[in-house]
């Protein structure tokens, strides 16, 4: 997978997370928003009246990373920006030392390795979140199930579990043996103090039990779909070992360091939205809510690739921030799930392919349709192999260059004037 996060221990009552946004441009819709090319003031659009109660929530450090204060809707000066699998093979630095040490494995499971790979977008661009290099399946071999990653089929699962008896091989995650990730995320973290946030990060339950019903990676999902009816008890018993495994690996990763925890439930959208209903969101559900128990200022962020059917009921799960694929209109989506909830996404990865000024365009159009709180700016998918380095450098300046501060002052102005 690669979607990667690192620093002293943080402790689960700690806050954390932050984003932010500022592009000078003579776009029209800057100039709504209060901006014109040389950075002046000048509203055109009538200002609506802000509900303050529903935008802000519990005071939280101003030290903390842009991102963080994002995901939590507080005010930012421009959208913070990262992307997932900003570490990877579309790097020349990465493709260098993967050479060196071929196994996926042993890159996502090496204390130094995971930490160089990590740091190499942060060195080269400065995203406002650091995710650590690793994958969803790292930590399946700490409760009982063993994998491979083959070079042509990727993981593969030698002993899928599909009956009462597979169910036998599971047992209470052994945290020991992921230190690699703890002490990554602590290393991390100092490396890049609060200048951003430090992300983890786990794969939901349905997800992670597709490869292991599977056996691997799969287009089909029959196996497991045809679980669901012929042998639903031992697929809800699964599931819910996952849940609570992976709720233990979050805390541990919040402990270790990481800021915000992002929940990859890549393949729900494989579900229709009531099997989802059945066989995803409960599961999401426990998660969510043993973190915010236990982990209250830890933002979490769920994304679902093909989320388009299922906006209105990932945010149910009581999760921070939902993040959209490319397929789902900005808008649309701001518009569905209300300004109660912070947003990722959701630029077209391709879209980092086109001539420059068209991306810039594309970022001008998310950040608009997204609106000045509670939104991260990132793909709606990860960072395809072959992406321009020069056009994910360009993404990142095009982000730190927004200004919402001055947009944020109209407002407040014209609220006054109105009360």
């Amino acid at each position: 997978m690669g979607f990667s996060p690192l620093t002293t221990t943080s402790g689960c009552s700690s806050s954390y997370c932050n984003l932010g946004l500022s592009w000078k441009s003579s776009s029209s819709w800057f100039v709504q928003l209060g901006f014109n090319s040389n950075g002046s003031n000048g509203v055109s659009a009538k200002p609506t009246k802000l509900n303050a109660s529903k935008v802000f929530r519990a005071c939280s450090c101003s030290s903390d990373p842009l991102l963080v204060k994002a995901a939590r809707r507080e005010r930012v000066s421009r959208p913070p920006a990262w992307m997932m699998r900003q570490a990877g093979r579309y790097m020349a630095v990465y493709r260098k030392l993967a050479e060196k040490h071929p196994s996926f494995r042993e890159r996502s499971e090496t204390t130094d390795l995971i930490v160089e790979i990590s740091l190499q977008p942060w060195e080269a661009f400065r995203p406002d979140g650091v995710i650590i290099f690793s994958d969803i399946l790292t930590p399946l071999p700490a409760f009982g199930v063993q994998f491979d990653i083959e070079d042509v089929r990727g993981p593969v699962i030698q002993s899928p579990i599909r009956s009462e008896e597979g169910l036998k091989a599971l047992h209470s995650i052994d945290l020991e043996k992921l230190q690699f990730v703890g002490d990554s995320l602590r290393i991390l973290r100092k490396e890049v103090g609060e200048q951003a946030a430090v992300l983890g990060f786990v794969g939901a339950p349905w997800t992670i039990a597709t490869y292991i019903v599977e056996g691997g990676t799969t287009r089909m999902y029959t196996t497991i779909k045809d679980m669901c009816h012929t042998a639903p008890h031992v697929l809800r018993a699964l599931l819910s070992h996952l849940s609570k495994a992976i709720a233990e690996y979050i805390v541990f990763q919040v402990e270790s360091g990481a800021h915000c925890i992002q929940i990859f439930d890549s393949w729900g959208g494989q579900l229709p939205p009531h099997m989802w209903d059945c066989w995803s969101k409960p599961y999401i559900d426990e998660i969510v809510a043993t973190i915010k128990r236990k982990c209250p200022q830890t933002p979490l962020v769920l994304y679902i690739n093909g989320n388009g059917g299922l906006l209105e009921r990932m945010k149910e799960t009581g999760v921070d921030v939902i993040g959209l694929d490319w397929t789902v209109d900005m808008a649309d989506g701001r518009k569905r799930l209300g300004t109660d909830i912070g947003i990722q996404g959701n630029v077209d990865p391709a879209s980092l392919f086109c001539p420059l000024p068209a991306l810039t365009d594309e970022i001008e159009r998310v950040v608009k349709s997204a609106g000045t709180r509670g939104h991260i700016l990132n793909l709606g998918h990860g960072v395809l192999v072959g992406t321009p380095e020069e056009a994910v450098a360009h993404f990142f300046d095009v982000a730190k260059s927004f200004n919402f501060d001055k947009v944020e002052d109209r407002i407040s102005e014209a609220n006054t004037v109105a009360a």
